[in-house]
């Protein structure tokens, strides 16, 4: 069984900074590319960042030069460092791993998401 956990949400002041965590664990063979999406009620899950096995990155350009992606291939973890947050940045944020476990399923998988409320 194969699950992504998010971690490190909250509330933040503007332009206060926040840093997102997910984990991926279980009978996992090799974890490929991971990102971040956040979704706002009523709106489409939309795109934040990726990051690649190799540590290549992308970004949608409502967060370049505020956020960064990062992560650790011994733990299959990854990071999303939030600065200079706006309030236009609450949003529930989601995790999401491309995975091949140990029975060669390659799939994708979500976290259950985690809060990021920007507000003073």
């Amino acid at each position: 069984q194969v699950q992504v956990v998010e971690s490190g949400g909250g509330l933040v002041q503007p332009g206060g900074s926040l840093r997102l965590s997910c984990v991926a664990s279980g009978n996992i063979f090799t974890v490929y590319d991971m990102g971040w999406y956040r979704q706002t009620p009523g709106n489409r899950r939309e795109f934040v960042a990726s990051i690649s096995v190799n540590g290549a990155t992308n970004y949608v350009d409502a967060v370049k030069d505020r956020f960064t992606i990062s992560r650790d291939n011994a733990k299959n973890t990854i990071y999303l460092q939030m600065n200079d947050v706006k309030p236009e940045d609450t949003a529930v944020y989601y995790c999401n791993a491309r995975i091949m476990p140990r029975n060669l399923l390659e799939d994708t998988w979500w976290g259950q998401g985690t809060q990021v409320t920007v507000s003073s």
